[in-house]
């Protein structure tokens, strides 16, 4: 029996607790019952529905974009994954697996809890890490889902794509070992400071959540993402119309200067671009001039665009279209 709640983090949506038996405990934490989190807006009102995954070290905020989606006309849902958001628990390595994989377990049980709710057609919807999550799961799930889209997907390493078979061999080998050790990756926080109304941003969202130091990569983790590219490079055969939106520019620039509002300031995009037809066969690009590298989160004009393009191509290629 499903039992919706009051979400804790926003006002007028409801939550539900997924409970995941059998979920790998890894060195360190205590015995915590891992659990994921599905959050939904309001009762079912549509036979469509849309389901968002969040990217690394990240939550379910952007009540902007569950709005658009019902507004057309689509009931809308978002999974924090395990050891994420609101399904992180008091000594979990945040963020942390040592296989995507794992996020199957979740995804199916929240694919079911929506066609239970009434729902035929499905569009699943993943930022950055989750969009690489969603493409291996509808990749390994055939009929899961209708239609997928992916916001600033992370497929490949950041221009380092021809160095990423020896890089995970290198991780690999320290992983057997230290699997949970920390990997040095400063950050100089120009990503933070672009969206956050904290600072130059216009956005409110849980710091504890959203940024937070808490969340290391880790070896073990750096090598699953690694193994989920070699699947993306080597081709993943999805069979569903597949919408891939990334930004028109990359700033890898170390000094901040004002046009970081308006570039992806974490990933490549020439390198997403590059794996987009190692998706499949139906796949669309589009570039959002301006865009920040959560396009849901970009300034006004571009975020617009963002939303108008997923718009027109759901009612082209989404379940239900013509």
């Amino acid at each position: 029996m499903i039992s919706w709640v009051p979400d804790a983090e926003l006002p007028g949506y409801q939550q539900f607790s997924i409970p995941l038996p059998g979920a790998r405990t890894y060195p360190g934490e205590p015995e915590h019952e891992a659990v994921a989190t599905l959050v939904r807006h309001a009762g079912p009102a549509s036979s469509r529905a849309v389901l968002y995954v969040h990217g690394w070290s990240d939550y379910f905020f952007q009540t902007h974009l569950a709005e658009a989606v019902e507004s057309w006309g689509y009931d809308f849902y978002a999974l924090d994954l395990r050891r994420y958001g609101r399904s992180l628990r008091d000594g979990q390595l945040a963020g942390y697996t040592a296989d995507l994989g794992e996020y199957h377990q979740e995804l199916d049980a929240a694919v079911e809890v929506i066609r239970d709710e009434g729902h035929d057609h499905l569009v699943l919807l993943g930022h950055s890490t989750g969009g690489l999550v969603v493409s291996l799961f509808v990749s390994d799930r055939p009929g899961a889902a209708d239609a997928v889209v992916l916001n600033s997907p992370w497929l490949e390493l950041q221009s380092l794509q021809a160095w990423r078979p020896a890089l995970a061999a290198a991780f690999g080998a320290v992983g057997t070992l230290s699997p949970t050790r920390a990997l040095p990756m400063p950050d100089p926080g120009f990503y933070r400071r672009s969206i956050s109304a904290d600072e130059e941003g216009e956005w409110h969202y849980n710091h504890n959540l959203k940024g937070d130091p808490a969340f290391l990569p880790r070896v073990g983790w750096m090598s699953a993402v690694m193994r989920g590219h070699a699947a993306v490079a080597a081709g993943l055969g999805i069979e569903i119309p597949v919408l891939m939106l990334i930004s028109a520019r990359s700033d890898p620039s170390r000094t901040w200067n004002d046009d970081m509002h308006r570039v992806d300031l974490v990933l490549d995009v020439d390198a997403l671009a590059a794996r987009a037809p190692q998706l499949g066969d139906h796949v669309t690009l589009i570039r959002i001039h301006g865009g920040r590298h959560d396009l849901a989160l970009s300034q006004e004009e571009p975020r617009r665009r963002f939303l108008d393009e997923i718009r027109r191509w759901l009612a082209t290629y989404g379940p239900g279209s013509v």
